[in-house]
């Protein structure tokens, strides 16, 4: 499961909108469960009553959603992270005590989930992979990635509201 404030969820839509016909790309940043965290660290995520579900490995809450820039040599159809600016981010990520949880792209016009080019290029193993679909309504999905034996994974997507820390 990944799940989102509401601030970050909405910077991930409003950049798609903002960006469209290309795909737009960037990085999501707040705590991966899997890694070590104890409880006195997981009442910055959640609330003390849910600090179990934070603890659980597959857990995934984004803070701040970071956009990049989509250097792709056909941005209408795929999405690129310049390593250089991908370095920046993820260093920005950790200076403010923060994780990259995982990355986002658009698909403007295109399925509401991994293409082959998002399966051939996944590399963060236990990484989500978030998709903002502007084909009607934007949608959301997310996909964990488990490696190239395992591929993509669907995970559920949750919104939490940015004052109580609570699910909507």
């Amino acid at each position: 499961m990944i799940e989102f404030t509401r601030r970050a969820h909405d910077v991930v839509v409003d950049h798609a909108r903002r960006g469209a016909p290309a795909e737009v790309c960037g990085v999501l940043a707040g705590r991966r469960a899997d890694e070590a965290v104890d409880r006195d660290r997981a009442d910055d995520v959640v609330d003390r009553n849910r600090a179990d579900d934070a603890i659980d490995r597959d857990r995934g809450v984004v803070l701040e959603a970071r956009p990049t820039d989509n250097v792709a040599d056909r941005p209408e159809t795929r999405y690129r992270i310049d390593p250089e600016e991908l370095f920046a981010v993820v260093e920005s990520i950790e200076d403010d005590g923060l994780e990259v949880v995982g990355f986002y792209h658009s698909h403007p016009a295109g399925p509401a989930e991994p293409s082959g080019t998002d399966v051939a290029r996944a590399t963060w193993v236990d990484h989500s992979y978030v998709i903002c679909a502007l084909d009607g309504h934007p949608f959301v999905g997310s996909w964990r990635w488990r490696g190239d034996d395992e591929g993509f994974e669907p995970e559920t997507v949750a919104l939490r509201d940015d004052r109580t820390g609570t699910r909507s």
